[in-house]
């Protein structure tokens, strides 16, 4: 090496600089793979996480609305409710009637249902005094708001809602009519406060304006 020329000993430096270079080169590259591997690492995790808290909240709020369904029983005297959904079970309601009818609220323990006897006759006389026939050509339906206290994962929800009772009135020999249920239908979720006016709101707007003709 002591006999190196100047020419060789600056080609020799110049190799180890290049060679220094690469090295640097290296050495980032290898923390800049690190540091991506790491950062594909925390996104999955994070987009992991953010999935199943997701769904924690859908299936949160799955279990916390409550849809029901009915069953007519006692040749249409009576509707037996329960959840559609098996999960969820009905502790107790309350069953609101528009206030043209001019019926209390009734309500339920341990047996949700609909009696025709709760709201008959009160559903007759506001009929006649909309002016509508004591009997019905074919089904119809009578708002009511259904305040369900139901579990659902343990957990004890509330819910208010306003359905459709389907229902006929259909003429007895002796004379008069007989009221029938037929199920319910979802109109749609209200506030518990706001239920009743909403309720009243619909029986009003659903009150056609009967003719001279159709009086008789």
């Amino acid at each position: 090496m002591a006999n190196d020329t100047p020419t060789e000993k600056a080609e020799a430096a110049s190799i180890r600089r290049r060679w220094i270079t690469l090295g640097e080169v290296l050495a980032v590259a290898a923390v800049a793979i690190s540091g991506l591997t790491f950062w594909n690492s925390y996104s999955e995790r994070s987009h992991a996480e953010a999935e199943r808290s997701s769904e924690s909240r859908k299936a949160q709020v799955k279990a916390a609305t409550l849809l029901l369904k009915a069953e007519p029983s006692r040749d249409g005297e009576r509707l037996s409710l329960s959840a559609l959904s098996p999960e969820q079970t009905i502790q107790a309601q309350t069953i609101s009637f528009p206030t043209a009818l001019g019926v209390a609220p009734a309500e339920t323990t341990g047996e949700p249902r609909i009696e025709g006897d709760w709201f008959e006759d009160g559903l007759k006389k506001a009929r006649r005094a909309a002016q509508r026939k004591d009997e019905t050509a074919g089904d119809e339906r009578l708002p009511v708001a259904i305040r369900s206290q139901f579990l659902a994962d343990g957990a004890l929800h509330d819910d208010v809602a306003i359905y459709d009772v389907g229902y006929v009135l259909e003429g007895r020999l002796i004379g008069g009519s007989a009221l029938k249920l037929r199920g319910i239908s979802l109109v749609g979720r209200a506030g518990a406060t706001s239920a009743q006016a909403r309720l009243d709101a619909i029986w009003k707007k659903r009150q056609p304006t009967i003719s001279s003709a159709e009086k008789k």
